[in-house]
């Protein structure tokens, strides 16, 4: 969970709506530093093969599915996420990789 303005943000919940994009298929939200709302969303996410989208279309369609506070400010598109063993998204290594 992030904090956006005083509102608590669940990246699950933003990622659940950001892989109902036809063109998306994954996505992981991170809260990163803001001045003015102390944390925003920045979404990375995949695309599907053979799919092309941008930032600004994927922000939009969250936008018509989440309060304002919840779309991510941030948009990168990457071709594989650092993952553990097991499989899972390394959040943290994404962090380092964006600053």
């Amino acid at each position: 969970m992030y904090i956006s303005g005083g509102e608590n943000v669940y990246p699950a919940e933003v990622e659940a709506v950001l892989t109902d994009h036809a063109a998306v298929l994954e996505a992981a939200v991170i809260g990163v530093a803001d001045e003015r709302w102390g944390e925003v969303g920045h979404a990375v996410i995949r695309l599907r093969p053979g799919q092309t989208c941008d930032g600004e279309t994927v922000r939009a369609f969250a936008r018509s599915r989440l309060a304002a506070y919840k779309v991510p400010k941030h948009v990168t598109i990457v071709d594989d996420y650092p993952r553990t063993a097991a499989g899972k998204v390394q959040k943290h290594m994404l962090r380092r990789m964006l600053s």
